[in-house]
C-alpha cells in the first residue's frame, strides 16, 4: 500500500491527528532526533533543539543553555499545557535539564558565567566556522546555510542567557557579526534546485544562459504597479508582484517562481541549444504558455467568452505580460489544494484573475467604484487561500462528508466531477466575481438523505442544486446504456441468425429468399424497441440530475423517447402491412389499423428513413478528420446539428483517430466479429433449431410435481432451459475471441518490435559484435558533423577487429570519433555491470569478466572486449598454434572463424608489446626488442608468421608471460629480480627457440648474465652491461588505469574457465539479454542530455516498509524461520555476493555492518528503500550521460570513474556541470503523507525515510504537516495543514568539517484549506505533493517498484516520443511503459501472478495502445505530459469509492481531453505483486470492487458513446466487459444447472428422454466448453504464452505452460474466477466496494483455518457448496443422462469448479496439510465460531461481529438492492417445492397440499429449535434438570416420529437425504431474506433467533470444509506434494524449502561454509 485509506470508523474528514502517545513515545530519548520529537503546537523550539545537539560534542553546557531557552519558549507558548502532548514532553525536558545542569556547570571553559560561555561560545564559532567557510576557495552554500542558522539561534539564546543574569551588555564585535548573520539568514534561505539568491550566481546551475536568462525576464518588473503599503526589495520579480496584488502564500510564491524558471530554461534550451546570450527567447515563452492555457482556451471558446489573455500592443511588453499571465496561472494552481481535481474551476477562477490582472495593468476605470480597479479579493497574506480557495474547498469537504466514506448513495452528494463540470456551463457565471455565497453551488441538502425528494416535501425549500451532466446509480442497467450499441447489435443479430436458421435451408444465402428476407426485417422492430429502452434509461438513470441540465439536454432526451415510441408504432404497422396473409401479432394490428393490402414499399421507405442517422455515421465514420472538425467546432449551426447525435459536451470531443489507425483496428474487429457470428451460427445457433423444433412438437402430460401451467404450448419451458445457457454464451464469447485475436495479433506486433531476438546468453555472445554501434547509435547523440560518418565508420571498426572484413585506413577525424565512440560504449557498459555488483547480482569474478576497460590504451588501437567473451580464447589459441605444424593459412581460418579469439589474440600481443616496452629502461634492451617485435610485426604484414617461427616453443614463452604479469600484479620491490629473470627467460625463448632465421645479429649471443660481443668478452664482469638491470618496477604511481591494464591482461592470459555462463544469477542474464535486445528496438533518437526533456518522478507512500530493521529480519515466526534466513535461502547466490562485496566470510562477522545488512534485504523486499534506489538510478545516468555529452577527449580517456573522484580544478567543474545538468533535467519526489508525524511521535520510519534524504541528496520528500495552534485565550485548539516539501542537507560541528548532524530541512511549506484527504488516499496523497514536482513529464511510480540501472540510460529517448504523433493526429500525453514482475520466484503462485501481470503489461498493453487504441492508465510506470495534466486534472482522479481504482480514470480523463496513450516496450520498470493466495484474491476483490464503480461513471458512459463502433467494442472488451463476461460465464453454470434442475424435478427430462437430439445435445456441450475455456484461465494462457513464447521460445513457452498445470494453475484461475464475479457482481448490486491493504510482505506464514473462512466464505465457499447442492440432486434424480459421455463432458468443469471454490485455498495454504496445524485451526476456529460480538471486538476476534460486517453492505444498498437481493434468495425454495414431490411417503401424490405439509413440518422444526434456545437461555442456569427432561422428551418424539415414518409410511434413507437437502436450502434462503429484511426482523423480535440460525449454518459449513482437509493431513504424503507443488520453482533451484516451512533452525555459520 503506497498511500493511505481512511478507515471505516473515521469520517471522511477526520484526519489522523497526532495522539499523546505520538508525541511522547520516545521523546528525547535519540540524540539525533530528540529534537524532531517535538508537539506540532511547540513546532517553534525545534530548530533550539537541533543546535543543542549539534554543539553538544564540543560544549556541552551551551547545548543544554539552547535546552533551557528552548523549555522557556515552550512555556510561553504553552503556559498551562494544554496542547496535545505538551505536558508530557515539557516534564520530560525539564528532566534532563535537572539532570545536564550540575554535569554541565564544570565543563565551562574560563568563566563562571553562562553568559561569558554563550559570548565566547557564539565569537569562537563565528570566527572558526563562518568566517573560515567563507575564506575558502568555494564557500559550501550547503554548510553557510546551516551556519547562519545555528549562529542566529545561538545569538537568541545569549540574550536570553544575558537577561537572566542581568547582563544588560553584548559585546559590539557580536553585534557586528549578528547584524551580518541576520542579513545572511535573509539571503541563504533553504532552495530546492535553485539558489536564486545574488550570491550563488556562481552555483553551476545558475550559470547556464537559460537559467539566467529566465530569472532576468522574471525580474523585469518595470511598469508595474505597487501596492502603496508595499516595501521594496532588492531582486523582486513578476511573482512577488502578483504575490503583494492578489495575496498569494510567500513559499507557494517561491516554489512556482522555480517551478516556471525552470519550466522556461528546458524549452528555451531546447529550442534554442547553442545560443549563449541571457535573453530568453519568445519562441520558448510561447511555447509553454500554449501548453500552460490551452484548455483555459478552450474552455472559453466552449462557453462563448472572451479569453482574459490581453496582450499589449506594444511588443517590448508583450514577454512580460506573458510571464505575468503564466505565472498568475501556477501561483493559482500551486495553492489551489483539492481544487487541482477540478480543471475547470480553476479557469474560472483564472479567468476572473486574469481580467483583474489586465484592469490592474491597463489602468482602467471600475464602472461602480469609479475607482482605479484592483483585485476584488485584495492583496492580503493568504488572502487566496482564504477567500477564494476557502469556500469552494468547504464545499467539497461537506459533499464528502455526506458520502460517509462511501456508504451513501451516490446520487446523493456531489463527487469532484459533479462539482467541476458545474463549471462547463455558462450557468457557472452566475457564482459572480467575487463569488456570491448564496450561490447555489455553495448550497449543500438537508442532513438527512431523504429530503432530498423535493416531491415529498414541497413545503422544504431544497436549492442543492443536485449531480450534474450525470448520476451514478448501482444497476446493472449501465452496461447497456453505456454500450447500447453494442448490445444492439449482438441481439439483432442473434435474432437474425435464429430467423435465417429456423426458415428455409438454415444457409445464410436463404436470408435472401423472399419470406426469410421479410421476416427477418423484423430485426428493425426489435432496434426500434431497444432504442426505446435506451431513452428511457436515459430518463430514469439522470433524473437527479434534471435540476442541474440545460434546456437543450432535457429536450433532446425528451425527443428522443418520443421517437423511439413513434417508431415503435410505425415500423411494426409498417411490417404487418408488409405480409399478405399476416397471423398472429401482424393480423391483431391490421385489424387495428384497417386492413388495405399489402404494401412493402412502404415499410422499406420507413426503414430507410429509420436508418438515415446510421448512414450520416457510417459516412463519417469513414472520414475521422471531418467527425473530428464537426465535434470541435464551436460554430452554432454545427452544434445544432450534431445536438441530436450526441448532447454537447466538453470533453468527448475530437477523439476521433487517424485514417490509418481506425482502418486497423477496424480490419481487427471486422474478423475477430466475423469469426465469432459464424462460430456462434454454424456450431451453436444452428444445430439447436432441429432439436428445439422436435421438443416443441412432443406432448407432455404428466409431471413429477404439482404443475401449475400444464397446458402450456410448445413445451416452452424445455425451449427457454435448452436456449438460455447457448444465449448467455453467445453473448460471452467474443472476450474468448477477443484473447485468441489478441494473441495472434500481439505476437505479430511483439515480432515485429524485434522482441525476443536476444534472449539467452548464447545469443547475446553472437551479437555483441554490433552491440557498440546499437549501443552509440540508440544511447549516443550523434554531432551534426559526425553523425553518419560516426556510425559508419563504427561499424567498418567493429567489423575490422572481429576479423570480418580487410583492414580499412580511416580518415583521423573518423578514426578520433571511432576512438570516442568506443570509449562512450565502455563507459556506459561499465557502470551497468556496476551496478550489478552493486545489486550483489554477479561476483567480483564476474564483474571482472564483463567489465570494459575503464581507462583507454591508445597505443592498443583496437576494440577491447569485455574479457567474457575472450576468457579462455588465448591458452586455446596458444594450443591451436603449437599444433598447427606451420599451417599459416588453416590457423589464420581458425582464428577468423572465432572472432572473439581473433581479438583476443591481438590484444595479447600488443598489450605485451607495450607493457614491455614500458618496463625496460636500457637503450640497448629497448634496442633488442624493438628488433624482435619488428621481426614478428613484418612476418604478420608478408602473412608467414607460422612458417618464419617457430611455435612449438610459444607454451614456454606463454607461461613466463603468464609469470610476469603475476608480478606486475603483486608489484612489490622484492620480486624485482624475479622479474628480470623472467625477462631473461622469455629473451631466451624468443631468440633461441622461436626465431629461426639469424636476422637479428645482435641476438646471437644472449645468458642470464648479460651479452657481449667482440670486445666484451676481456670487460670486467662487474663493468659488463648487465640486460634488464634498468626496470621500472615496482611501477609508481601505480595509478587506476595501469591496475586495470594488468588485471585484464591477467584475466585473458590465465582465465581457463569458460565464461560460457556468466553472469550465473538469472536476473542478471534476464536484464542484460532484455537490454542488448532492446538496442535493436526502434526508439527515438537520444538527444543530448542538456537538450532533452525535463522530468520529475512522483511516489505516493504511506505507512509501508521503509527499510527492514535488524529486530525484524532476525525476528523468527511461528515456524522458527526469520525473513533473513528465508532470503539467503531464496537468494543464496546473491547472498554469496553480498558477503564478498563487504568482506565477511560469513554472517557472524557482520555485527558491525548492520546497515548493509538491512539494505541487502530490504533491496529484495517491496520496500521505500528499493524504489528510491531504482529511481535514483535516473541521476546517475543522467550524470554519465551529461559526462560524456561534455567531456573532451582526456577526459574520457581517464574515465568518468576518475571524474567522480578527482579533485583537479577542471575535472571539479566537469563534475558539477554534471550535477548541474542533472538537476536541471531530473527531480524525484516521494509523498511521505505521514512524515510529519512519524517524526514528531520518533517513528523508525522517519528516521529510515531521512536516511534516504542523506544517501540521495536530490531526493525530496513531500509530507502534510499538521500544526497544532492554540487561540490567543488557550482556550481553543485548531489544527492547521500543510503541504511541505524538505531535503537533508550536509552539516558540519564546529571544530570538524565532517558531518555529523543530518537533519531534515524545510524547502517549502504551503498552508491548505483542510485536511488533504476528503477522497481517496492515494490521489490525494500524489495531488498534494505534485506542486513540488518539476519538467515537462511525470513518471508516476508505486512504492512497490524497481529500477534498473541500463534501463534509466533509455529515458531521455523515451521522453522524445512526446515529440512524435503517433497517429498522425495528436501526439502521446501518456507513455505506457512495460513493467517486469520481479516476485515470480517466491512460489508458484507468484510465478502465476507474475505471469499473468507480465501478459497484460506487455502483449495486452501493446495491442490495446496499437492497433486498438485505447490503452489508458493502469498504474505505474506511465509517464504523464505534465502540463497537459496539469491543466486537466492531475494524473489521477479521487472522488471516494467511484475513483476506487484511481489510476484507469486518469487514462480515461486523458482520452476523453483529446489526450493519447501509446506503449513503448524498448524500456522497463520493475514492479512487485501479491505472491500469497490471501494477498492476490484481496488484490483482485479490490481490482473487481473498481471495475464494479468503473461500470456507473460518467467516463466508462462517455467512452462508450463518443468512440466509434469499433472503438467502443475494443473499450468494452478491455474493461468492464472482461468481469462482466467473466460474471455472465459463472452465471451460465448456474443457469445450466436451475435449468437442469427444474427439468428433472418436474419429471421433463424424463418425458423427453426419447428425443434423441435432447439427450445428445451437441450445441450446449460446446456451449459450457467454452465457458469452461473461461473457467480455467483460457483467457490469460494464450495471450501468456505468446509473450513467453516470444520472449523465451516457444519450446520454454510449452515447458512453462506444463509445469504450470502440473502446479494446478487451473485451480488458480478457477479461483480467481469466483473472486473476479463476486466483487463486481456485489459493488454493482449493493456497493461496498473498498480500498484492500495486502501487505506486500513475504508469504511464507501459513493462514489459519478462521483467517480463509472468514476471506472466502460468501465470495466461494457459499457459492461452492451451492453448486455442490444442484449437482448432488441432478446425480440422484437424473436418470436419462446417466452414462451419457455428453453429460460427464458438461459436468465435469462444473465439479472441478465446486471442487476449487471449497478447497483452493486450503491447497495453495502453505502447510495446509499439517495434522498439529490442523489441530491448531480447529481449536481457533471454534473459539472464533463461539465468541460473542458487540461494540469494540474486532470481526477476526468474534463470529457475531464478522458476520454483522459482512451484510454491512446490505445497509447501504438501497429498496432496489434490498429486492433484488430477496429475489435471488428465492431460488431456494425450488429444492424444497421440487424434492417434497419426489418422497417415497408422498406415493407420488401431486397435489399442492403436499409442499403445504412440508412448510408445517419445516416451521415446527424451526419452532422446536427455537424452544431449545429459549430454553438454554432461561432454564439452564436455575432449572437444569427441567431442561434436560424437555430435552429428553423432545429427542424420544423426535425418534418415535422417526420410527414410526420407516415403518408406516415406509420412508427410506433416500427420503431423509431429500428432506435434509430440501430443508437446508429453504432454511439458507430465509436466512438470505432475514438478513436482507433486517429492520422488520428487528421490530419483529427475531434477529437473535436468526442470529443464532446463522451460526448453525456457518458451523455446517465450516465442518464440511474441514473434514476433508483434516483427512487429507493424516497423510504425511499430502504435504509433500503440497509443497512441491507450492514451491516448485524454488526446489528446481535447489533451494531448502522444507527447512523454511519447517522452521528447523540450524546453525547459520554452518549453511554459509557450506
Amino acid at each position: 500500500m503506497s498511500f493511505r485509506r481512511v478507515s471505516e470508523q473515521q469520517g471522511p474528514l477526520q484526519q489522523r491527528r497526532i495522539r499523546r502517545t505520538q508525541t511522547t513515545g520516545n521523546v528525547l530519548m535519540e540524540p539525533i532526533l530528540d529534537s524532531e520529537v517535538v508537539p506540532s503546537s511547540l513546532v517553534e523550539i525545534a530548530p533550539i533543539l537541533r543546535v543543542a545537539n549539534e554543539v553538544e560534542s564540543s560544549n556541552p553546557r551551551v547545548a543544554y543553555l539552547c535546552r533551557f531557552y528552548a523549555f522557556a519558549e515552550a512555556h510561553r507558548l504553552d503556559p498551562t499545557s494544554s496542547g496535545r502532548g505538551v505536558r508530557q514532553f515539557k516534564t520530560a525536558l525539564l528532566q534532563r535539564l535537572e539532570k545536564e545542569d550540575e554535569t554541565t556547570k564544570g565543563g565551562r571553559t574560563k568563566t563562571k558565567s553562562d553568559a561569558r560561555e554563550m559570548q565566547n561560545f557564539y565569537r569562537d564559532y563565528y570566527k572558526k566556522y563562518i568566517e573560515a567557510l567563507i575564506a575558502a576557495d568555494k564557500a559550501d552554500r550547503a554548510q553557510l546555510t546551516k551556519a547562519y542558522q545555528t549562529a542566529a539561534v545561538l545569538f537568541q539564546v545569549l540574550k536570553a542567557v544575558n537577561v537572566t543574569e542581568s547582563v544588560e551588555d553584548v559585546p559590539e564585535e557580536i553585534l557586528k557579526a549578528q547584524a551580518k548573520v541576520v542579513e545572511k539568514t535573509q539571503i541563504y534561505v533553504p532552495y530546492n534546485i535553485l539558489p536564486l539568491d545574488p550570491e550563488s550566481s556562481n552555483q553551476a546551475i545558475m550559470r547556464y544562459p537559460e537559467i539566467q536568462a529566465s530569472v532576468m525576464a522574471l525580474r523585469n518588473t518595470r511598469g508595474l504597479p505597487w501596492p502603496k503599503v508595499h516595501k521594496k526589495r532588492v531582486d523582486e520579480d513578476l511573482l512577488d508582484w502578483l504575490q503583494a496584488m492578489f495575496g498569494f502564500q510567500k513559499d507557494n510564491v517561491a516554489n512556482q517562481r522555480e517551478h516556471l524558471i525552470l519550466l522556461l530554461a528546458n524549452v528555451h534550451i531546447r529550442q534554442f541549444p547553442k545560443q549563449d546570450q541571457p535573453k530568453l527567447a519568445g519562441a520558448a515563452v510561447d511555447e509553454v504558455m500554449r501548453k500552460l492555457f490551452k484548455n483555459y482556451k478552450k474552455w472559453c471558446k466552449y462557453l462563448g467568452r472572451k479569453s482574459s489573455l490581453w496582450l499589449p500592443a506594444i511588443q517590448q511588453e508583450v514577454q512580460q505580460r506573458q510571464l505575468l499571465y503564466m505565472g498568475l496561472y501556477l501561483l493559482i494552481w500551486g495553492e489551489a489544494a483539492n481544487l487541482r481535481f477540478m480543471p475547470e474551476c480553476l479557469c474560472y477562477i483564472y479567468h476572473h484573475m486574469a481580467f483583474e490582472l489586465y484592469g490592474v495593468l491597463a489602468g482602467s476605470i471600475s464602472s461602480r467604484t469609479g475607482e482605479t480597479v484592483k483585485p476584488a479579493y485584495g492583496g492580503d497574506d493568504e488572502a487566496f487561500l482564504k477567500k477564494v480557495i476557502t469556500p469552494i474547498y468547504a464545499t467539497i469537504a461537506s459533499e464528502a462528508k455526506r458520502s460517509r466514506r462511501g456508504n451513501t448513495k451516490h446520487s446523493q452528494w456531489r463527487n469532484y466531477d459533479d462539482l467541476n463540470e458545474y463549471f462547463w456551463s455558462d450557468d457557472c457565471f452566475k457564482l459572480g466575481w467575487p463569488m456570491r455565497a448564496d450561490s447555489n453551488f455553495f448550497c449543500l441538502p438537508p442532513p438527512d438523505p431523504e429530503q432530498l425528494n423535493v416531491d415529498k416535501h414541497e413545503n422544504v425549500k431544497v436549492r442543492w442544486m443536485g449531480k450534474v451532466n450525470f448520476v451514478e446509480i448501482r444497476s446493472f442497467w449501465h452496461i447497456f446504456r453505456s454500450f447500447d450499441r453494442m448490445w444492439s447489435f449482438y441481439i439483432l443479430s442473434l435474432q437474425a441468425m435464429i430467423i435465417v436458421a429456423w426458415n428455409g435451408s438454415g444457409q445464410p444465402t436463404s436470408l435472401f429468399e423472399g419470406d426469410v428476407f421479410q421476416k427477418a426485417l423484423s430485426v428493425f422492430i426489435t432496434a426500434a424497441i431497444l432504442k426505446l429502452v435506451q431513452a428511457v434509461l436515459d430518463i430514469i438513470l439522470s433524473w437527479k440530475a434534471r435540476h442541474s441540465m440545460s434546456i437543450q439536454v432535457k429536450l433532446r432526451y425528451i425527443l428522443k423517447a418520443l421517437s423511439a415510441a413513434g417508431w415503435m408504432i410505425v415500423l411494426p404497422v409498417t411490417y404487418a402491412y408488409s405480409w399478405n396473409d399476416a397471423s398472429g401479432v401482424a393480423r391483431t394490428i391490421k385489424s387495428w389499423f384497417g386492413s388495405s393490402g399489402n404494401s412493402p414499399p412502404v415499410l422499406i421507405l420507413a426503414i430507410l428513413i429509420y436508418l438515415s442517422p446510421n448512414f450520416l455515421s457510417a459516412l463519417l465514420f469513414l472520414f475521422p478528420f471531418i467527425r473530428r472538425h464537426l465535434e470541435r467546432s464551436n460554430n452554432k449551426f454545427v452544434v445544432f446539428m450534431m445536438w441530436w447525435s450526441q448532447p454537447r459536451l466538453y470533453v468527448g470531443r475530437g477523439m476521433h483517430e487517424g485514417s490509418f489507425s481506425l482502418f486497423k483496428y477496424t480490419i481487427f474487429w471486422i474478423l475477430l466479429i466475423a469469426s465469432k457470428l459464424a462460430f456462434s451460427y454454424y456450431v451453436e445457433i444452428k444445430p439447436l433449431v432441429g432439436p428445439t423444433k422436435a421438443i416443441m412438437k412432443v406432448r407432455v402430460t404428466t409431471y413429477e410435481w404439482h404443475e401449475f401451467f400444464p397446458r402450456a404450448k410448445d413445451n416452452i419451458g424445455v425451449v427457454i432451459v435448452l436456449w438460455a445457457p447457448i444465449v448467455l454464451v453467445y453473448f460471452m464469447d467474443t472476450q474468448i475471441w477477443y484473447a485468441i485475436f489478441s494473441t495472434i495479433f500481439g505476437g505479430i506486433y511483439g515480432a515485429y518490435r524485434r522482441l525476443g531476438e536476444i534472449r539467452t546468453l548464447k545469443m547475446l555472445r553472437s551479437r555483441f559484435a554490433h552491440l557498440p554501434r546499437a549501443f552509440n547509435t540508440r544511447l549516443i547523440p550523434m554531432s551534426k558533423d559526425s553523425d553518419s560518418n560516426a556510425t559508419r565508420s563504427l561499424l567498418v571498426r567493429t567489423a575490422k577487429d572481429v576479423g570480418d572484413n580487410p583492414p580499412l585506413i580511416p580518415s583521423k577525424n573518423d578514426s578520433d570519433t571511432e576512438e570516442k565512440e568506443a570509449l562512450k560504449f565502455a563507459q556506459l557498459w561499465n557502470n551497468i555491470i556496476r551496478s550489478f555488483r552493486d545489486e550483489d547480482l554477479i561476483s567480483n569474478r564476474e564483474m571482472d569478466l564483463l567489465l570494459a576497460p575503464y581507462w583507454a590504451d591508445p597505443g592498443l588501437g583496437l576494440i577491447q572486449w569485455p574479457p567474457f567473451l575472450l576468457a579462455t580464447k588465448i591458452p586455446i589459441a596458444v594450443d591451436m598454434a603449437k599444433d598447427c605444424n606451420r599451417k599459416d593459412h588453416e590457423l589464420k581460418k581458425r582464428l577468423k572463424d572465432d572472432r572473439f579469439m581473433f581479438s583476443a589474440v591481438r590484444e595479447c600481443y600488443r598489450s605485451c608489446n607495450s607493457i614491455i616496452h614500458f618496463l625496460v629502461q636500457g637503450e640497448r634492451e629497448k634496442k633488442v626488442i624493438d628488433e624482435i617485435f619488428s621481426t614478428v610485426d613484418h612476418h604478420i604484414k608478408e602473412d608467414e608468421l607460422i612458417r618464419a617461427l617457430n611455435m612449438s616453443a610459444l607454451p614456454s614463452l606463454y607461461e613466463q608471460f603468464v609469470m610476469l604479469i603475476e608480478f606486475l600484479k603483486e608489484n612489490k620491490e622484492e620480486k624485482k629480480d624475479d622479474v628480470v629473470l623472467v625477462l631473461l627467460n622469455m629473451l631466451e625463448i624468443v631468440t633461441r627457440d622461436i626465431i629461426i632465421e639469424d636476422t637479428v645479429p645482435s641476438l646471437l649471443d644472449s645468458s642470464h648474465g648479460g651479452s657481449y660481443g667482440m670486445y666484451e668478452g676481456m670487460t670486467p664482469l662487474s663493468k659488463q652491461h648487465k640486460f634488464f638491470g634498468a626496470l621500472n618496477f615496482p611501477v609508481a604511481p601505480e595509478d587506476e588505469a595501469w591496475k586495470e591494464k594488468i588485471r585484464r591482461l591477467h584475466l585473458l592470459v590465465t582465465e581457463k574457465e569458460s565464461a560460457m555462463g556468466v553472469p550465473s544469477n538469472l536476473e542478471a542474464r534476464r536484464r542484460i539479454t532484455f537490454f542488448a535486445n532492446s538496442l535493436f528496438m526502434d526508439m527515438p533518437v537520444a538527444p543530448k542530455v542538456r537538450n532533452m526533456l525535463s522530468f520529475s518522478v512522483l511516489t505516493p507512500y504511506y505507512m509501508e516498509d521503509v527499510l527492514f530493521s535488524k529486530k525484524v529480519l532476525e525476528q523468527p515466526n511461528e515456524d522458527g524461520v526469520s525473513i533473513l534466513f528465508y532470503l539467503q535461502k531464496i537468494f543464496p547466490d546473491e547472498w554469496k555476493n553480498f558477503l564478498e562485496r563487504v568482506g565477511c566470510d560469513n554472517e557472524e562477522d557482520l555485527k558491525e555492518l548492520e546497515e548493509e545488512l538491512r539494505h541487502w534485504a530490504s533491496y529484495r523486499g517491496q520496500t521505500l528503500t528499493k524504489t528510491v534506489r531504482g529511481m535514483m538510478y535516473y541521476r546517475k545516468a543522467l550524470e554519465l550521460q551529461a559526462f560524456l555529452d561534455m567531456a573532451e577527449h582526456d577526459d574520457l580517456m581517464k574515465g568518468y570513474r576518475a571524474v567522480e573522484s578527482n579533485t583537479e580544478e577542471h575535472v571539479r567543474s566537469l563534475w558539477a556541470q554534471c550535477q548541474a545538468v542533472a538537476d536541471l533535467k531530473f527531480t524525484y519526489v516521494v509523498s511521505c503523507q505521514q512524515y510529519g508525524i512519524h517524526k514528531r511521535s520518533g517513528d523508525h520510519r522517519a528516521k529510515d525515510i531521512l536516511k534516504l534524504m542523506i544517501k540521495y541528496p536530490s531526493l525530496r520528500v513531500a509530507y502534510i504537516d499538521e500544526v497544532e495552534i492554540l487561540s490567543t485565550d488557550r482556550s481553543k485548539r485548531t489544527v492547521e495543514y500543510y503541504s511541505a516539501l524538505v531535503k537533508a542537507p550536509l552539516s558540519s560541528s564546529v571544530d570538524s568539517p565532517e558531518p555529523v548532524q543530518n537533519l531534515d530541512q524545510v524547502i517549502y511549506k504551503i498552508k491548505l484549506p483542510g485536511p488533504a484527504l476528503l477522497g481517496e488516499g492515494k490521489p490525494e496523497n500524489q495531488n498534494h505533493a505534485i506542486i513540488f514536482t518539476r519538467g515537462e513529464g511525470l513518471q508516476t511510480i508505486d512504492m512497490n517498484q524497481d529500477n534498473y540501472m541500463e534501463e534509466t540510460f533509455k529515458m531521455r529517448n523515451l521522453l522524445q516520443e512526446f515529440l512524435v504523433k503517433h497517429d498522425g493526429v495528436r501526439r502521446p500525453t501518456i507513455l505506457g511503459l512495460r513493467e517486469h514482475i520481479f516476485t515470480g520466484s517466491v512460489s508458484s503462485l507468484a510465478g502465476f501472478m507474475s505471469n499473468q501481470e507480465n501478459s497484460f503489461v506487455t502483449i495486452g498493453q501493446r495491442l490495446l495502445a496499437n492497433p486498438l487504441r485505447v490503452r489508458f492508465h493502469y498504474g505505474h510506470p506511465d509517464v504523464f505530459d505534465r502540463l497537459f495534466h496539469l491543466t486537466r486534472g492531475g494524473v489521477s482522479k479521487a472522488s471516494t469509492v467511484i475513483n476506487l481504482s484511481e489510476d484507469i480514470f486518469a487514462g480515461f480523463n486523458s482520452t476523453l481531453r483529446e489526450g493519447s496513450v501509446t506503449h513503448h516496450e524498448y524500456i522497463q520498470v520493475g514492479k512487485g505483486r501479491d505472491v500469497g493466495l490471501n494477498q492476490i484474491s484481496m488484490f483482485e476483490a479490490k481490482i473487481a470492487n473498481g471495475n464494479g464503480e468503473q461500470t456507473m461513471s460518467r467516463d466508462i458512459y462517455r467512452l462508450g458513446h463518443r468512440f466509434d463502433f469499433f472503438r467502443m467494442l475494443s473499450c468494452y472488451f478491455t474493461t468492464i466487459g472482461f468481469y462482466f463476461s467473466t460474471m455472465i460465464s459463472v452465471l451460465t453454470v448456474y443457469v445450466f444447472l436451475y435449468g437442469r434442475l427444474y427439468l428433472v424435478l418436474s419429471g421433463l427430462e424424463d418425458a423427453l428422454s426419447k428425443v434423441r437430439a435432447f439427450r445428445n445435445n451437441k450445441p450446449l456441450q460446446i456451449a459450457l466448453a467454452s465457458q469452461s475455456a473461461v473457467q480455467i484461465g483460457l483467457l490469460m494462457a494464450l495471450p501468456m504464452m505468446m509473450e513467453i513464447g516470444l520472449e523465451k521460445g516457444f519450446r520454454n513457452a510449452i515447458i512453462d505452460f506444463v509445469v504450470m498445470q502440473l502446479q494446478l494453475a487451473s485451480v488458480f484461475f478457477t479461483f480467481s474466477l469466483g473472486t473476479k464475479t463476486h466483487y463486481y457482481g456485489r459493488t454493482l448490486l449493493h456497493g461496498g466496494a473498498q480500498y484492500r491493504g495486502t501487505g506486500r510482505g513475504f508469504v511464507v506464514f501459513h493462514a489459519k483455518f478462521a483467517d480463509n473462512y472468514r476471506l472466502y466464505s460468501r465470495s466461494h465457499f457459499v457459492k461452492g457448496l451451492e453448486l455442490l447442492l444442484l449437482l448432488v440432486v441432478y446425480q440422484i434424480f437424473s436418470h436419462a443422462y446417466n452414462g451419457v459421455v455428453g453429460y460427464i463432458l458438461i459436468t465435469t468443469s462444473i465439479w472441478f469448479m465446486v471442487g476449487t471454490w471449497l478447497f483452493a485455498p486450503f491447497l495453495f495454504n502453505p502447510s495446509g496439510f499439517e495434522w498439529q496445524k490442523i489441530v491448531d485451526d480447529w481449536t481457533d476456529w471454534n473459539k472464533w465460531i463461539n465468541n460473542q460480538g458487540g461494540i469494540g471486538v474486532p470481526p477476526n476476534k468474534s463470529w457475531e461481529s464478522w458476520w454483522e460486517k459482512e451484510r454491512e453492505h446490505l445497509q447501504y444498498s438501497g429498496i432496489r438492492g434490498i429486492i433484488v437481493e430477496i429475489l435471488l434468495a428465492l431460488r431456494f425454495f425450488i429444492y424444497q417445492y421440487g424434492l417434497v414431490y419426489h418422497l417415497h411417503i408422498t406415493r407420488k401424490s401431486r397435489s399442492f397440499l403436499v409442499y403445504g405439509i412440508s412448510w408445517l413440518v419445516f416451521l415446527s422444526i424451526l419452532f422446536v429449535m427455537k424452544v431449545l434456545s429459549v430454553g438454554r437461555r432461561k432454564l439452564s442456569a436455575d432449572l437444569q434438570l427441567l431442561f434436560r427432561l424437555i430435552k429428553g422428551v423432545l429427542f424420544l418424539t423426535f425418534v418415535a416420529i422417526l420410527v414410526t415414518l420407516i415403518v408406516v409410511a415406509k420412508m427410506t434413507i433416500l427420503d431423509i437425504v431429500i428432506c435434509i437437502l430440501a430443508f437446508m436450502s429453504t432454511g439458507w434462503g430465509l436466512l438470505l431474506i432475514a438478513q436482507a429484511s433486517k429492520p422488520l426482523i428487528l421490530k419483529a423480535g427475531f434477529w437473535e433467533s436468526v442470529r443464532t440460525f446463522a451460526r448453525l449454518y456457518e458451523i455446517i459449513m465450516g465442518l464440511v470444509l474441514f473434514i476433508p482437509v483434516a483427512f487429507l493431513a493424516w497423510f504425511p504424503f499430502v504435504s509433500d506434494f503440497q509443497t512441491r507443488m507450492l514451491f516448485n520453482q524454488a526446489f528446481s533451484r535447489g533451494l531448502q524449502i522444507s527447512r523454511i516451512l519447517g522452521g528447523q533452525k540450524a546453525d547459520r555459520s554452518t549453511d554459509n561454509k557450506e
